[in-house]
């Protein structure tokens, strides 16, 4: 498990990359008009802001080999609250550790 982004929910992306550029960040990737990839000055780990999962609030993304398999050799152990699924660039999860905090899981198994 590596981490590969920090998540921030944004009410408005555009608003937000402004402000994130103003930081010196610049943009790295984007998915459609709803979630933005920054680099930050000196780190390998990006930004990634987004207009969704606001009641879940921030936390880290973290690549893994396939979300998958590790869903299935830890369904019983974690509190997933969301299951599996596909997203343009794999598949994504997202349980909970045990003070509450979201853990965010992705893989990146579709590479078209």
């Amino acid at each position: 498990m590596k981490l590969a982004f920090l998540f921030h929910p944004v009410k408005d992306l555009q608003e937000s990359q402004k402000y994130y550029e103003g930081l010196g960040m610049t943009e790295a990737w984007r998915e459609g008009n709803q979630v933005l990839g920054l680099t930050m000055p000196e780190s390998e780990v990006q930004l990634m802001i987004e207009e969704d999962e606001h009641d879940l609030g921030p936390g880290g993304v973290f690549l893994v080999d396939s979300v998958d398999h590790f869903y299935e050799e830890n369904e019983t152990r974690l509190n997933f609250i969301k299951m599996p699924c596909s997203i343009p660039p794999g598949r994504y999860a997202i349980y909970k550790d045990e003070t509450g905090n979201p853990i965010r899981i992705i893989d990146f198994t579709n590479k078209d």
